[in-house]
Protein backbone atom coordinates (compact mmCIF):
# COMPACT_ATOMS: atom_id res chain seq x y z
CA UNK A 1 0.00 0.00 0.00
CA UNK A 2 2.87 2.39 0.71
CA UNK A 3 4.61 1.79 -2.62
CA UNK A 4 5.24 5.10 -4.42
CA UNK A 5 3.24 6.99 -1.77
CA UNK A 6 4.16 10.12 0.17
CA UNK A 7 3.85 9.54 3.92
CA UNK A 8 4.11 12.32 6.50
CA UNK A 9 4.79 11.51 10.16
CA UNK A 10 4.07 14.20 12.72
CA UNK A 11 6.34 14.00 15.74
CA UNK A 12 8.61 12.12 13.36
CA UNK A 13 11.80 12.56 15.40
CA UNK A 14 10.35 10.79 18.46
CA UNK A 15 10.88 7.14 19.37
CA UNK A 16 7.92 5.97 17.29
CA UNK A 17 8.73 8.22 14.34
CA UNK A 18 12.31 7.06 13.99
CA UNK A 19 11.33 3.40 14.15
CA UNK A 20 8.46 3.98 11.73
CA UNK A 21 10.78 5.59 9.17
CA UNK A 22 13.21 2.70 9.55
CA UNK A 23 10.47 0.08 9.01
CA UNK A 24 8.89 1.84 6.02
CA UNK A 25 12.25 2.19 4.29
CA UNK A 26 13.14 -1.43 4.99
CA UNK A 27 9.84 -3.13 4.11
CA UNK A 28 8.17 -0.77 1.65
CA UNK A 29 9.08 1.42 -1.31
CA UNK A 30 7.68 4.87 -0.55
CA UNK A 31 8.04 7.78 -2.91
CA UNK A 32 8.89 10.01 0.04
CA UNK A 33 8.70 10.14 3.86
CA UNK A 34 8.28 13.58 5.41
CA UNK A 35 9.44 13.87 9.01
CA UNK A 36 7.48 16.74 10.57
CA UNK A 37 8.62 17.97 13.99
CA UNK A 38 9.60 21.14 15.85
CA UNK A 39 13.08 20.22 17.15
CA UNK A 40 15.82 21.09 14.68
CA UNK A 41 18.51 19.31 16.70
CA UNK A 42 16.59 16.03 16.66
CA UNK A 43 16.06 16.46 12.94
CA UNK A 44 19.78 17.03 12.45
CA UNK A 45 20.61 13.90 14.47
CA UNK A 46 18.03 11.83 12.58
CA UNK A 47 19.36 13.09 9.25
CA UNK A 48 22.67 11.44 10.10
CA UNK A 49 20.84 8.09 10.24
CA UNK A 50 18.78 8.74 7.11
CA UNK A 51 20.76 11.10 4.87
CA UNK A 52 18.60 12.62 2.15
CA UNK A 53 21.24 11.75 -0.47
CA UNK A 54 20.61 8.06 0.21
CA UNK A 55 17.00 7.81 1.39
CA UNK A 56 13.72 9.42 0.23
CA UNK A 57 13.38 11.14 3.60
CA UNK A 58 12.76 14.87 3.96
CA UNK A 59 12.76 16.89 7.16
CA UNK A 60 10.16 19.60 7.69
CA UNK A 61 10.39 21.91 10.70
CA UNK A 62 7.03 22.90 12.11
CA UNK A 63 4.51 22.59 14.92
CA UNK A 64 1.08 20.95 14.73
CA UNK A 65 -0.24 24.07 16.46
CA UNK A 66 0.61 26.06 13.31
CA UNK A 67 -2.12 25.42 10.74
CA UNK A 68 -0.43 27.39 7.95
CA UNK A 69 2.80 25.44 8.38
CA UNK A 70 0.86 22.17 8.21
CA UNK A 71 -0.75 23.35 4.98
CA UNK A 72 2.68 23.66 3.39
CA UNK A 73 3.81 20.32 4.76
CA UNK A 74 0.70 18.44 3.55
CA UNK A 75 1.07 19.32 -0.12
CA UNK A 76 0.90 16.13 -2.29
CA UNK A 77 0.89 13.90 0.84
CA UNK A 78 -1.04 10.62 0.55
CA UNK A 79 -1.01 9.36 4.15
CA UNK A 80 -0.43 11.01 7.52
CA UNK A 81 0.61 9.18 10.70
CA UNK A 82 -0.10 11.55 13.58
CA UNK A 83 2.32 10.75 16.40
CA UNK A 84 3.04 14.27 17.68
CA UNK A 85 1.88 14.85 21.24
CA UNK A 86 2.76 16.36 24.55
CA UNK A 87 2.67 13.11 26.50
CA UNK A 88 4.41 13.50 29.85
CA UNK A 89 1.68 13.32 32.52
CA UNK A 90 3.37 15.58 35.14
CA UNK A 91 4.26 18.19 32.50
CA UNK A 92 0.66 18.25 31.25
CA UNK A 93 -0.66 18.66 34.79
CA UNK A 94 1.64 21.62 35.40
CA UNK A 95 1.24 23.16 31.92
CA UNK A 96 -2.38 22.35 31.01
CA UNK A 97 -2.85 24.95 28.30
CA UNK A 98 0.28 23.76 26.49
CA UNK A 99 -1.04 20.20 26.45
CA UNK A 100 -4.41 21.39 25.14
CA UNK A 101 -2.78 23.42 22.36
CA UNK A 102 -0.69 20.49 21.13
CA UNK A 103 -2.95 17.50 21.70
CA UNK A 104 -6.37 19.02 20.93
CA UNK A 105 -5.86 22.15 18.81
CA UNK A 106 -3.02 20.36 17.01
CA UNK A 107 -5.34 17.44 16.21
CA UNK A 108 -7.97 19.83 14.87
CA UNK A 109 -5.35 21.47 12.64
CA UNK A 110 -4.31 18.07 11.29
CA UNK A 111 -7.92 17.27 10.38
CA UNK A 112 -8.54 20.60 8.66
CA UNK A 113 -5.38 20.62 6.61
CA UNK A 114 -5.59 16.94 5.66
CA UNK A 115 -9.06 17.51 4.21
CA UNK A 116 -8.08 20.76 2.51
CA UNK A 117 -4.90 19.33 0.97
CA UNK A 118 -6.40 16.08 -0.33
CA UNK A 119 -4.70 13.63 2.00
CA UNK A 120 -6.22 10.14 1.57
CA UNK A 121 -5.79 8.65 5.04
CA UNK A 122 -4.86 9.91 8.49
CA UNK A 123 -4.25 7.57 11.42
CA UNK A 124 -3.66 9.00 14.89
CA UNK A 125 -1.83 7.40 17.80
CA UNK A 126 -3.63 7.34 21.13
CA UNK A 127 -3.13 5.79 24.56
CA UNK A 128 -4.84 3.72 27.24
CA UNK A 129 -4.83 6.88 29.35
CA UNK A 130 -7.61 8.22 27.10
CA UNK A 131 -10.00 5.62 28.57
CA UNK A 132 -11.81 6.98 31.66
CA UNK A 133 -9.08 9.63 32.01
CA UNK A 134 -8.06 11.00 35.39
CA UNK A 135 -5.19 13.20 34.17
CA UNK A 136 -5.10 16.04 31.64
CA UNK A 137 -2.93 14.13 29.19
CA UNK A 138 -5.53 11.35 29.03
CA UNK A 139 -8.34 13.89 28.72
CA UNK A 140 -6.64 15.63 25.79
CA UNK A 141 -6.05 12.31 24.04
CA UNK A 142 -9.72 11.39 24.56
CA UNK A 143 -10.68 14.69 22.92
CA UNK A 144 -8.23 13.99 20.11
CA UNK A 145 -9.76 10.54 19.54
CA UNK A 146 -13.25 12.04 19.40
CA UNK A 147 -12.11 14.67 16.89
CA UNK A 148 -10.54 12.11 14.55
CA UNK A 149 -13.51 9.72 14.64
CA UNK A 150 -16.10 12.49 14.25
CA UNK A 151 -14.21 14.03 11.31
CA UNK A 152 -15.40 11.19 9.09
CA UNK A 153 -18.96 12.49 9.42
CA UNK A 154 -18.36 15.91 7.90
CA UNK A 155 -15.97 15.14 5.05
CA UNK A 156 -18.78 15.29 2.48
CA UNK A 157 -17.39 14.48 -0.96
CA UNK A 158 -13.81 14.66 0.22
CA UNK A 159 -12.13 11.26 0.19
CA UNK A 160 -10.02 11.73 3.31
CA UNK A 161 -10.69 9.21 6.09
CA UNK A 162 -9.54 9.16 9.71
CA UNK A 163 -8.96 6.39 12.27
CA UNK A 164 -7.21 5.87 15.61
CA UNK A 165 -4.78 3.32 17.08
CA UNK A 166 -4.87 3.00 20.87
CA UNK A 167 -2.27 1.04 22.86
CA UNK A 168 -0.34 0.99 26.15
CA UNK A 169 3.18 1.71 27.39
CA UNK A 170 5.88 1.47 24.74
CA UNK A 171 9.09 -0.26 25.78
CA UNK A 172 12.01 2.11 25.35
CA UNK A 173 10.05 5.26 24.56
CA UNK A 174 10.89 8.57 26.20
CA UNK A 175 10.35 8.28 29.95
CA UNK A 176 10.11 4.49 29.83
CA UNK A 177 10.54 2.76 33.19
CA UNK A 178 13.00 0.13 31.90
CA UNK A 179 16.01 2.44 31.33
CA UNK A 180 15.02 4.22 34.56
CA UNK A 181 15.10 0.95 36.51
CA UNK A 182 18.45 0.00 34.93
CA UNK A 183 19.89 3.29 36.15
CA UNK A 184 18.44 2.83 39.64
CA UNK A 185 19.71 -0.76 39.76
CA UNK A 186 23.25 0.62 39.74
CA UNK A 187 22.37 2.88 42.65
CA UNK A 188 21.07 -0.09 44.66
CA UNK A 189 17.38 0.77 45.23
CA UNK A 190 14.39 0.67 42.85
CA UNK A 191 11.66 3.27 43.56
CA UNK A 192 8.15 1.76 43.26
CA UNK A 193 5.06 3.95 42.97
CA UNK A 194 2.57 1.26 44.08
CA UNK A 195 3.26 -2.48 44.51
CA UNK A 196 -0.03 -3.51 42.82
CA UNK A 197 0.41 -1.31 39.75
CA UNK A 198 0.01 -2.97 36.31
CA UNK A 199 0.42 -1.70 32.77
CA UNK A 200 -0.10 -2.85 29.19
CA UNK A 201 3.20 -3.20 27.31
CA UNK A 202 4.07 -3.13 23.62
CA UNK A 203 7.45 -3.07 21.91
CA UNK A 204 8.31 -0.25 19.52
CA UNK A 205 8.51 -2.68 16.59
CA UNK A 206 5.10 -4.17 17.39
CA UNK A 207 3.60 -0.70 17.74
CA UNK A 208 4.95 0.45 14.37
CA UNK A 209 3.87 -2.74 12.59
CA UNK A 210 0.38 -2.48 14.08
CA UNK A 211 -0.02 1.17 13.08
CA UNK A 212 1.07 0.47 9.50
CA UNK A 213 -1.23 -2.54 9.34
CA UNK A 214 -4.12 -0.46 10.72
CA UNK A 215 -3.36 2.24 8.15
CA UNK A 216 -3.84 -0.36 5.44
CA UNK A 217 -7.01 -1.90 6.96
CA UNK A 218 -8.81 1.30 7.94
CA UNK A 219 -12.03 2.32 6.22
CA UNK A 220 -12.58 5.37 8.44
CA UNK A 221 -13.86 5.79 11.98
CA UNK A 222 -12.33 2.70 13.59
CA UNK A 223 -10.31 2.61 16.79
CA UNK A 224 -7.80 -0.24 16.57
CA UNK A 225 -6.57 -1.83 19.81
CA UNK A 226 -3.88 -4.55 19.69
CA UNK A 227 -3.96 -7.55 22.00
CA UNK A 228 -0.87 -6.98 24.12
CA UNK A 229 0.41 -8.40 27.44
CA UNK A 230 0.38 -6.84 30.89
CA UNK A 231 3.07 -6.67 33.52
CA UNK A 232 3.05 -5.76 37.21
CA UNK A 233 5.58 -3.22 38.46
CA UNK A 234 6.92 -5.63 41.08
CA UNK A 235 7.37 -8.35 38.44
CA UNK A 236 9.31 -5.91 36.28
CA UNK A 237 11.50 -4.92 39.22
CA UNK A 238 12.19 -8.58 40.01
CA UNK A 239 13.01 -9.40 36.38
CA UNK A 240 15.39 -6.46 35.91
CA UNK A 241 17.06 -6.43 39.32
CA UNK A 242 16.41 -9.67 41.23
CA UNK A 243 17.17 -9.25 44.92
CA UNK A 244 17.52 -5.47 44.65
CA UNK A 245 15.79 -3.56 47.47
CA UNK A 246 12.71 -1.51 46.56
CA UNK A 247 11.26 1.64 48.08
CA UNK A 248 7.59 2.65 47.86
CA UNK A 249 7.50 6.32 46.81
CA UNK A 250 3.76 6.74 46.18
CA UNK A 251 1.59 7.26 43.11
CA UNK A 252 2.35 10.35 41.07
CA UNK A 253 -0.24 13.01 40.30
CA UNK A 254 -2.72 11.82 37.67
CA UNK A 255 -1.60 8.18 37.77
CA UNK A 256 -3.81 5.06 37.93
CA UNK A 257 -3.00 1.74 39.57
CA UNK A 258 -4.33 -0.15 36.51
CA UNK A 259 -4.96 1.02 32.94
CA UNK A 260 -7.85 0.19 30.61
CA UNK A 261 -7.65 -0.09 26.83
CA UNK A 262 -11.36 -0.78 26.26
CA UNK A 263 -14.00 0.22 28.79
CA UNK A 264 -17.22 -1.67 29.50
CA UNK A 265 -19.16 1.19 27.96
CA UNK A 266 -17.25 0.66 24.70
CA UNK A 267 -17.90 -3.11 24.71
CA UNK A 268 -21.21 -2.82 22.87
CA UNK A 269 -19.35 -1.32 19.91
CA UNK A 270 -16.28 -3.59 20.10
CA UNK A 271 -15.45 -6.39 17.68
CA UNK A 272 -12.73 -8.99 18.15
CA UNK A 273 -10.23 -10.36 15.63
CA UNK A 274 -7.44 -12.85 16.24
CA UNK A 275 -4.83 -10.40 17.48
CA UNK A 276 -6.66 -7.10 17.90
CA UNK A 277 -9.95 -5.43 18.80
CA UNK A 278 -11.84 -2.88 16.73
CA UNK A 279 -14.13 -0.27 18.26
CA UNK A 280 -16.82 0.81 15.82
CA UNK A 281 -17.65 4.51 15.50
CA UNK A 282 -20.78 5.56 17.36
CA UNK A 283 -22.08 8.36 15.15
CA UNK A 284 -25.49 8.38 13.49
CA UNK A 285 -24.29 10.88 10.87
CA UNK A 286 -21.57 8.56 9.61
CA UNK A 287 -22.07 5.20 7.92
CA UNK A 288 -19.27 2.82 8.78
CA UNK A 289 -17.72 0.68 6.04
CA UNK A 290 -16.44 -2.01 8.41
CA UNK A 291 -16.99 -5.59 7.23
CA UNK A 292 -18.32 -7.02 10.49
CA UNK A 293 -18.38 -10.58 9.12
CA UNK A 294 -14.61 -10.70 9.72
CA UNK A 295 -15.07 -10.22 13.47
CA UNK A 296 -16.99 -11.50 16.46
CA UNK A 297 -18.63 -9.21 19.03
CA UNK A 298 -17.26 -9.17 22.58
CA UNK A 299 -19.56 -9.85 25.60
CA UNK A 300 -21.54 -6.89 26.91
CA UNK A 301 -19.61 -6.92 30.21
CA UNK A 302 -16.22 -7.05 28.45
CA UNK A 303 -13.45 -4.78 29.69
CA UNK A 304 -9.83 -4.82 28.53
CA UNK A 305 -7.95 -4.00 31.72
CA UNK A 306 -4.24 -4.39 32.52
CA UNK A 307 -5.06 -6.12 35.80
CA UNK A 308 -7.46 -8.75 34.40
CA UNK A 309 -5.64 -9.28 31.11
CA UNK A 310 -5.16 -12.93 30.07
CA UNK A 311 -1.66 -12.35 28.65
CA UNK A 312 1.29 -11.55 30.92
CA UNK A 313 4.92 -10.84 30.07
CA UNK A 314 7.51 -13.48 30.98
CA UNK A 315 11.05 -13.00 32.27
CA UNK A 316 12.41 -14.18 28.90
CA UNK A 317 10.44 -11.43 27.15
CA UNK A 318 11.70 -8.81 29.59
CA UNK A 319 15.29 -9.98 29.04
CA UNK A 320 14.82 -9.33 25.31
CA UNK A 321 13.35 -5.90 26.05
CA UNK A 322 16.28 -4.98 28.30
CA UNK A 323 18.98 -6.25 25.94
CA UNK A 324 19.07 -3.17 23.64
CA UNK A 325 19.55 -0.86 26.62
CA UNK A 326 22.42 -3.01 27.93
CA UNK A 327 24.13 -2.86 24.53
CA UNK A 328 23.87 0.95 24.51
CA UNK A 329 25.97 1.23 27.66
Amino acid sequence: MLKDKVILITGGTGSFGKKCVEVILKKHCPKKIIVFSRDELKQFDMAQLFPTEKYPVRFFLGDVRDKERLKWAFQEVDYVIHAAAMKQVPASEYNPTESIKTNIIGAENILSMAAECGVQKVIALSTDKAVNPINLYGATKLCSEKLFIAANAFMGRKKCIFSVVRYGNVVGSRGSVIPFFLKKRKEGVLPITHPEMTRFWITLSHGVDFVLRSLEMMTGGETFVPKIPSMGIMDLAGFIAPGCPTKIVGIRQGEKIHETLISRDEARNTLEAEDYYLIKPENRFFKSQIDETKFKPVPNDFEYNSNTNHAWITKEQVDKMVEPFIKEK
